[in-house]
């Protein structure tokens, strides 16, 4: 069962643009070897944080949508919390509506008023 996710993770704001490809790419190889799907990814670019974190006042903010099966996300986040060039992550599981069926569309048919 596929499963919709977004990943967001914040870099190490001294690293070179080299060091970020190389970062996004590691983990977008990540993931799509666990069997993500349909992956898009943001560059949101050099921020500043709401607080300090290990010294630092800006970070490189990178967000990930995708979908993908639940055991991807284990080796992801470990690999990022072993990782000296991310900050912070955090991966989210999104509410995707599902569609009714066309024949349910059509028997949910709005109730008429009685009368009193």
């Amino acid at each position: 069962m596929q499963t919709v996710y977004e990943t967001m993770y914040i870099l190490r704001p001294d690293l070179g643009e080299e060091q970020v490809e190389q970062a996004v790419n590691k983990y977008q190889n990540l993931i799509r070897e666990q069997g993500a799907e349909q992956l898009t990814i943001q560059h949101r670019g050099k921020r500043r944080l709401a607080y300090e974190i290990n010294r630092q006042r800006d970070g490189i903010y990178i967000q990930m949508n995708y979908q993908g099966p639940p055991t991807l996300i284990a080796p992801l986040e470990r690999a990022m919390r072993l990782s000296e060039e991310v900050m912070r992550y955090l991966t989210i599981k999104q509410e995707v509506p599902e569609a009714m069926p066309e024949s349910e569309e059509t028997e949910a048919a709005p109730e008429s008023e009685s009368e009193e």
